[in-house]
């Protein structure tokens, strides 16, 4: 049995904390022991809201974990296996190369860190630990495009054509210390919702060439929010966007894409996915039961750690990558979309 800590229970956190009540209910090896937050009244059921309605609950029973507002205090009391961290991005690199030195698996909310330099620290701190280290980048967990990584990677449809990827809302005036809105700690809109799109282009087609991107800011705070960019890859375009700009809390959150084939085309809108063959007719994909990219990577760090299993899907290189492609974004957005050079 996996004994874990949970270190964040702002809007993310409790919707790794559904997901641990939901395996535990389900006796999936995993037990869930200690909480942690800084911010003491959320034990006490005051939370802030987010931009998806479908995470985390009102109402939590608190009293059946150990409850922590001092990470060490945590690690020092507590016989984890592994740390759930769901904490504003800034932190990610200093809690989990600590939870790494201290003999703990890390699974860690996306994205990697704030700069690729604390990325590569935390695969080196992970390394020297012989500790496993996961990026909960569940876009690659997510049927949808699971789907679409499918008909990447067959060549059932030939060669990719064209491709495009949208996520937007409302400008997120709801975190803590209003974290978000400050670019020091959340990267704005380009790094903490714009590098989903990000990651699944990196995921899908491998690090581009190059990228141009135009940002825009339009609330204060600082940052981009608002992106669009196109990236270089060799026999097919690659474009994706990203929209928080919208300063209205009704605005609701949205992600879809249209990927383009030789020999057919996969959207997904709305929550759902169809395929559509040159030759044949037009199908739903299936939705692997309904469960979503959140629940799916869970599970997967839990088999991982439990069967001790090599980190292959959101393996650490490539979200690394990740982080070096969306630096060079914001690189040529400050260049008003310059072609900037991928490095790592």
């Amino acid at each position: 049995m996996l004994k874990v800590g949970l270190v964040g229970i702002g809007f993310m956190g409790r919707g790794h904390l559904d997901q641990y009540l939901r395996l535990m209910d389900e006796g999936a090896g995993v037990q869930l022991t200690a909480l942690c937050d800084v911010d003491e009244k959320k034990f006490h059921g005051q939370f802030i809201g987010g931009n998806m309605g479908n995470l985390g609950q009102s109402k939590y029973d608190f009293t059946r974990y150990h409850l922590y507002t001092d990470f060490d205090e945590m690690i020092a009391n507590e016989e984890l296996d592994y740390v759930d961290i769901a904490l504003p991005t800034y932190l990610h690199s200093y809690y989990a190369i600590k939870a790494l030195k201290a003999g703990k698996h890390v699974l860690c909310e996306k994205p990697m860190a704030i700069n690729p330099t604390q990325c590569r620290m935390m695969i080196d701190a992970a390394k020297a630990s012989g500790k496993k280290l996961m990026i909960a980048q569940c876009l690659r967990f997510w049927p949808a495009y699971e789907t679409l990584k499918h008909y990447v990677d067959s060549g059932e449809f030939g060669k990719p054509v064209f491709c495009y990827f949208f996520r937007g809302g409302g400008w997120p005036k709801w975190s803590y210390q209003d974290w978000l809105l400050d670019e020091t700690r959340s990267g704005g809109c380009l790094l903490d919702q714009h590098v989903h799109d990000v990651d699944t282009i990196n995921w899908l087609f491998g690090t581009p060439k190059a990228v141009s991107t135009l940002g825009r800011n339009v609330n204060p705070g600082g940052g981009f929010d608002t992106v669009t960019t196109n990236y270089r890859y060799d026999g097919f375009i690659v474009n994706s966007a990203d929209d928080w700009s919208m300063n209205s809390s009704d605005i609701p959150f949205e992600m879809t894409f249209r990927a383009n084939f030789e020999k057919g085309t996969v959207v997904f809108k709305g929550g759902e996915t169809w395929v559509y063959p040159v030759e044949g007719k037009a199908f739903k994909a299936d939705d692997c039961g309904g469960d979503d990219g959140y629940y799916r990577e869970i599970c997967y760090f839990i088999d991982a750690v439990t069967n001790d299993k090599p980190i292959e899907i959101s393996d650490n290189e490539s979200t690394y990558r990740t982080i070096c492609i969306a630096t060079a974004e914001r690189n040529s957005a400050l260049n008003d979309g310059a072609w900037t050079e991928v490095t790592c």
